[in-house]
């Protein structure tokens, strides 16, 4: 199985909203997540935390802690992955999205009964979200 590691950042203003984006592929259908991505050889998984929102959403941000390490593993794609999930603030920039990728459509903060209903690109993120974010 292939191995991809990558970094998610939680980051929830004073309304208590988590920091999301509208991702997908051009074929796919359109989902939040937090911002995230894969990490790179030569960077730690803070620093790919960081550039991840900042591609994704145009804002600065600082890690405050890890929350907490994901692992799954997809059949299907034989692939193993393992996400760094950080609790973060934002430091500075302004909403912009600047993906290189062109995967993101949209950046949003959404409240907990927005979070509740809506569609999540990664569902298993749900619980853990709401549970953090009350």
């Amino acid at each position: 199985m292939k191995k991809w590691y990558g970094s998610a950042g939680v980051c929830i203003n004073e309304e208590g909203q988590v920091l999301m984006v509208l991702q997908g592929r051009p074929d796919e259908k359109k989902m939040w997540a937090i911002p995230s991505g894969g990490k790179e050889n030569d960077v730690t998984f803070k620093e790919c935390c960081v550039r991840e929102i900042e591609e994704e959403t145009g804002y600065l941000t600082e890690i405050l802690e890890e929350i907490k390490i994901k692992r799954i593993t997809y059949e299907k794609l034989a692939i193993v992955a393992e996400v760094h999930y950080f609790l973060v603030r934002v430091i500075g920039g302004e909403r912009s999205i600047q993906d290189p990728d062109q995967l993101i459509y949209d950046v949003d903060w959404k409240g907990v009964a927005e979070l509740n209903t809506m569609e999540l690109t990664y569902p298993d993120d749900r619980d853990f979200l709401m549970s953090y974010i009350s």
